[in-house]
């Protein structure tokens, strides 16, 4: 509210609040009971009320709108509120400006009532607007000095306690003034007499202050040391919101989703601030990181109230970053600015920190109250300042050793224009990094390297470098890229070696991704540009790379000659890294070669030992021990395993490298198999992490996968952000694909559904260059279930379409089923081909075309329980008895049908699984007279009841088909639980599917 909207007797409006309140729950309650509003038995309850509330809190942290949430509930419960402002006019304020607009909107809303104070207490008229006496010159003298204010000072004061007294007889008042650190001497004096002074009539009052604006020479903060002691008041000090109150804010202001790598590093700069937040996710569409124009303002206005002497300080402290250390800051302040003694660098930098600018660190130093500030007044900088003090700090930093000192140094030499000091601090800095599990910074600090250097052999060490560091990050696209971009950058004289050290570090790169390289070439060229004579390290690093080539490519025999070779040299050189990556290789080779057990043995002596020296080979080594324990169905043996990798990827500092994420993808999927939806959830969660993006869609596709299991339809709004990932790495699509399948198709999308089946088996098909890929069976079973539920819901041209459909799939998926010798069928194949054939079976029985007889349908779908009982995969085997009770029903074999409806019932229960739930539903009761299957039940159908059945069939409701029949729901209700009975079927696909058979319905 401006002041002269006050001047002129105007109310201020409103401004709907923009964000929702977030993280204040306790706050509001605590709030709410202090001051009255709260009920008996709601939270913060327990608080005595005290009346007075004095609300403290760093500008932007939230206090408007808990205030705002206050007066709502307050409002909703039939209290009166009042809210005034303190305005920032400088040294212009106006005299009561808070009570004078709190008065101005109880006469908006009430005027009959203020008819009846103003008159009784003719004083207050001078503060409500539009009421106020035109003769009354004094009115502007309240704030005069002592010794010249006006003497009816008291029976203004008198007056408006007893204004408010007569408010709140009427009605519970609450009285709201904000930001009362902007208000004048005589707004500061009228509020501590009426907090010396107590109300019989249900009053309130909330006076909200920032608390990083009371200075050490404010005059509020003597106030407020005085108020606090008074009876009936209480403080509430807000502190910053939590990290995870910030992220909630954040993904609620953003219009779309966001990736959480964005959003964590918002919540980072934010600090636990809402308005920051606010302010930057309104900016997020913003090029750079600068910090938005608006907010820079606001917060720079803190830096205009320090002398010169601390802004210069300020200024240079911004320089540093975030923090800086007391002593470089001191040279870099005596080689820029003005000739500073210590008594007058110690005196501004108390300025600086009396302004709440900077926070003294417990490292002897100096940190920026919001680090948002320090890259305000950073950006702030014109660039000859900033070259300058950058130049300083180099001369600082360069004479100084330690730990950290490195980065510092390539930043300030890089701002510097020091291009040779720049590229030896960036190198140094990287290799600190990657020496203490940091390849992110790694990765940078290369990659501005790279930038700098001149020298071929020096740019392709480097190379090679940054790629590892960026593999170590989980960046496969950007290790692949960076080796690319130098290899087409290397001119025609360089030598051999550095041209093998590039493909050698491609061919690890491109290994553990699924990016289209040809690997194989490039380790073959490699290995003819090392000689064999004398052995060289770098001939066996290559040599164990195309052993693991070849092992990748199923050639066995020869990856086991040249993995032999490569261990033995390995050995001979003493490179225990090498050699741990070879064992590893030639144990995947042994265990597909017949000998699993031997090759178990093997892989975890390999962990064991890479495990006592902190060898990442331990990771890889644990993904292949949990793989072989899964590809033999050893299902709850593998999530141990995959668990186990996925911690020790985090303690290495390689959570989203190869394997390390691979371990954490299977290790929540393996949750899903074993039937703990919960883990699985747990294990995606990247809340408060910053996952590189296909990282992030590898775990969102399994969070996808449950989402599917338990039909949360709203999951479809984040399959597009998947979806750019199925070219990048074939397991995201195939899991995302799978969820897609069934959240479509669970909605009653079958074309969607078709599109998503569709979509992925092309993907992978041109990925892997092989269409007839293993997880197209459990795609085409997927599918074909969507394509059985819709068959009792057409007519018959479709029903014989959906029939060739099915055909379709069944011969995709038994063309998917591995033949060969070398890719054995493993149980979960077995299981899903099972289901498959069942499916398909139950495909042809609903819609009647070349339907099998009901022992034959009986016997597939029991092989489908059994499958899924040897590979144990809880809600599969949970589906696939749910289907097998249907057919049992068809059957007449009710008794059998029961068990298994009640074992999945239970499974779908826990695991929270809805569309499963509906199924079982549809089935109708479990247990029952067992009935005669050749009995013809069918012949005592009434012509009524074959209308009605007839109707069903065409997916009708009872409303729709009262409409047809021209007959109430009630009745057709009646007719089809008839049909139900007569049939023996449990429910209406089931009696459809048996009127079919038996001839009862036509085409």
């Amino acid at each position: 509210m401006s002041a002269v909207s006050v001047m002129m007797g105007g109310v201020p409006l409103d401004v709907p609040a923009r964000a929702p309140l977030v993280g204040r729950a306790d706050e509001l309650a605590r709030l709410a009971r202090l001051v009255g509003v709260a009920e008996p038995g709601e939270p913060g309850s327990a608080d005595a009320r005290a009346g007075v509330v004095l609300l403290s809190g760093e500008a932007g942290i939230g206090k408007t709108r808990l205030l705002r949430a206050l007066r709502e509930r307050a409002t909703e419960r039939g209290w009166r509120v009042a809210v005034g402002h303190g305005v920032d006019l400088g040294d212009g304020a106006l005299p009561y400006l808070p009570f004078s607009e709190a008065f101005g909107r109880l006469d908006a809303d009430a005027p009959a009532l203020m008819d009846a104070v103003t008159a009784a207490h003719p004083a207050v008229r001078r503060l409500v607007p539009g009421r106020r006496d035109p003769a009354g010159a004094d009115g502007g003298r309240e704030g005069a000095p002592d010794g010249e204010r006006p003497p009816d000072r008291g029976e203004l004061f008198e007056s408006v306690h007893a204004a408010l007294h007569d408010v709140g007889a009427d009605a519970p008042l609450l009285l709201v003034l904000e930001d009362v650190h902007w208000a004048d001497r005589s707004t500061r004096d009228l509020l501590s007499f009426l907090l010396t002074r107590r109300f019989t009539a249900p009053v309130s009052l909330v006076a909200s202050y920032r608390s990083d604006d009371l200075h050490r020479r404010h005059p509020l903060r003597t106030a407020v040391a005085r108020w606090v002691r008074f009876a009936g008041v209480a403080r509430l000090d807000l502190t910053p919101l939590d990290d995870g109150d910030v992220r909630t804010l954040v993904r609620a202001l953003h219009p779309d989703p966001l990736r959480e790598g964005d959003v964590h590093a918002l919540v980072a700069r934010a600090e636990g601030n809402a308005f920051f937040a606010e302010e930057l996710v309104a900016a997020t569409t913003l090029d750079g990181g600068t910090v938005p124009r608006d907010l820079a303002g606001l917060l720079l206005v803190r830096l205009d109230r320090l002398d010169e002497a601390a802004r210069h300080v300020v200024r240079a402290a911004s320089a540093a970053g975030r923090r800086v250390s007391h002593d470089v800051l001191s040279q870099v302040v005596d080689v820029d600015g003005p000739a500073f003694d210590g008594a007058a660098f110690d005196g501004a930098v108390r300025a600086a920190v009396e302004g709440h600018v900077l926070v003294p660190t417990r490292l002897d130093g100096y940190a920026f109250r919001h680090a948002l500030l320090g890259e305000a007044v950073y950006d702030d900088l014109l660039p000859g300042e900033r070259v300058r003090l950058h130049t300083a700090y180099v001369r600082a930093l360069t004479a100084r050793e330690g730990a950290g000192t490195a980065a510092e140094l390539a930043r300030h030499a890089r701002a510097a224009h020091d291009t040779g000091t720049a590229l030896s601090a960036s190198v140094l800095a990287g290799d600190e990094a990657a020496a203490v599990g940091g390849p992110d910074e790694a990765l940078r600090h290369y990659e501005l390297a790279l930038e700098l250097v001149d020298d071929q052999a020096e740019a392709v060490g480097l190379t090679v470098r940054a790629s590892a560091a960026a593999t170590a990050a989980g960046h496969l696209q950007q290790a692949v890229a960076l080796v690319e971009d130098r290899l087409r950058r290397t001119t025609a004289d360089a030598a051999p070696a550095d041209r093998a050290r590039l493909l050698h570090a491609l061919a690890r790169a491109a290994i553990v991704s699924d990016l289209e390289v040809d690997v194989l070439g490039a380790t073959t060229e490699a290995l003819t540009l090392v000689p064999d004579d004398p052995p060289s390290p770098l001939r066996v690093r290559v040599l164990g790379v195309h052993a693991e080539v070849l092992a990748a490519l199923r050639r066995d025999e020869d990856a086991e000659q040249r993995g032999e070779e490569a261990l033995t040299l390995a050995r001979q050189l003493g490179l225990p890294d090498v050699v741990a990556d070879v064992t590893t290789t030639l144990a995947r080779v042994q265990e597909r070669t017949g000998d699993p057990d031997a090759s178990r043995v093997t892989l975890q002596r390999i962990i064991d030992e890479a495990h006592a020296t902190g060898d990442p080979a331990e990771l890889r080594g644990l993904h292949h021990l949990g793989g072989l324990h899964y590809q033999q169905g050893r299902v709850a043996e593998a999530w141990a395993v995959y668990r186990r990798g996925a911690e020790r990827a985090r303690e290495l500092g390689r959570q989203w490298a190869p394997y390390g994420l691979d371990a954490r993808v299977l290790s929540a999927l393996l949750a899903y198999t074993c039937g703990d939806w919960d883990a699985a959830v747990r294990a995606v969660d990247v809340s408060g992490q910053a996952p590189p993006p296909m990282a992030e869609a590898a775990l969102t596709a399994v969070r996808l996968v449950v989402a599917a299991g338990r039909g949360e339809g709203e999951a479809r709004s984040r399959v597009d952000g998947v979806r750019a990932w199925w070219r990048t790495d074939g397991l995201i699509a195939i899991l995302s694909g799978g969820a897609e399948i069934d959240l479509y198709g669970d909605a009653g999308d079958l074309a969607g559904a078709r599109a998503a089946y569709d979509d992925v088996v092309a993907c992978i098909g041109d990925l892997w260059k092989r269409p007839d890929f293993e997880a197209r069976i459990r795609l085409s079973g997927l599918l074909l279930a969507q394509v059985a539920a819709q068959a009792s819901r057409v007519g018959a041209p479709e029903r014989r379409g959906l029939a060739g459909w099915g055909d379709d799939l069944l011969a995709a998926a038994r063309r998917a089923v591995p033949v060969r010798e070398d890719r054995r069928v493993g149980p979960e194949s077995r299981a899903w081909t099972a289901r498959v054939e069942a499916e398909h079976l139950r495909l042809r029985w609903l819609t009647g075309v070349d339907a099998p007889d009901e022992e034959r349908l009986v016997a597939a779908w029991e092989d489908a329980v059994a499958a899924f009982e040897t590979f144990p995969h809880v809600f599969e085997l949970a589906r696939s008895r749910t289907r097998l009770t249907a057919v049992l029903r068809a059957a007449g074999r009710t008794a059998d049908a029961g068990p298994h409806a009640d074992a999945a019932r239970e499974v779908a229960r826990r695991l929270g699984a809805r569309p499963l739930l509906a199924e079982l539903q549809a089935l109708g009761r479990t247990t029952g007279v067992r009935r005669d299957p050749d009995a013809r039940h069918d012949e005592s159908l009434t012509t009524r009841e074959r209308e009605v059945l007839t109707l069903v069939a065409e997916g009708r409701s009872n409303r729709e088909i009262a409409g047809r029949l021209f007959i109430s729901p009630k009745t057709v209700s009646v007719h089809v639980s008839n049909v139900l009975a007569k049939l023996g079927a449990a429910g209406r696909t089931e009696a459809v599917a048996v009127a079919r058979r038996r001839g009862l319905l036509g085409d």
